[in-house]
């Protein structure tokens, strides 16, 4: 379970947060100190499973034919074929809402060259290079995992957000996903927590609750 102090400021945010005719996400705010992040291999970028899931339905779009369309038939949110991709490189407008639409992308590592020089001008910048798979395999256990995972990505700010959940989960399930990341982050900075100046739990629309 996480720590007391992550729960309560976590209760504190949902608390403080008006009641909207939406479902709001939920956010950790991470902010970090003495990191050089002018310097690229300092920077944060890591693809984090949540234990309890994003409390939303996240997109999964796979870029394949063969045995793997037929595998991710039913599972995948979308199937792009070779052919269609080929089709796609030469329709910007509709391969920047496809970048859009979906959280995730995954593709048969073969294609990945080709998705580099066809589709890269569009996924790379928003982070959704895809995740290659070998033809053939089983795509049912990564779509799984990724419908879990939530990408953070410093870039060079020293404060950056990322998804925990939305409000109707419980704030314990709240609370464990932001250890996960905060955990994940920690390990990946040279002085690890020390590094994390502070930490911030928010609604979409709500007020800032720090965690102490």
């Amino acid at each position: 379970m996480a720590e007391k102090n992550v729960i309560q400021a976590v209760k504190k945010a949902l608390e403080r947060a008006k009641k909207r005719n939406f479902r709001e996400t939920v956010d950790v705010s991470i902010n970090l100190k003495d990191v050089d992040l002018s310097v690229p291999k300092n920077r944060i970028q890591e693809d984090v499973i949540l234990p309890h899931g994003r409390g939303r339905n996240v997109k999964i779009c796979v870029i394949g034919g063969g045995e793997l369309a037929l595998k991710a038939k039913g599972i995948a949110d979308r199937i792009i074929t070779p052919e269609e991709l080929a089709k796609l490189a030469d329709d910007k407008k509709t391969a920047k809402k496809i970048a859009s639409e979906f959280d995730y992308f995954i593709a048969e590592a073969p294609l990945m060259p080709t998705i580099g020089k066809r589709l890269g001008i569009v996924l790379a910048p928003r982070g959704k290079m895809p995740k290659p798979i070998p033809p053939g395999a089983d795509p049912r256990p990564m779509i799984e995992n990724l419908r879990k995972t939530v990408s953070v990505r410093s870039r060079d700010k020293k404060t950056f957000h990322a998804p925990v959940g939305t409000v109707d989960m419980p704030p314990e399930q709240i609370a464990d996903n932001i250890e996960a990341i905060l955990k994940r982050i920690s390990s990946k900075l040279e002085r690890g927590m020390m590094n994390i100046g502070s930490v911030y739990v928010k609604t979409t629309m709500g007020p800032s609750e720090r965690v102490k």
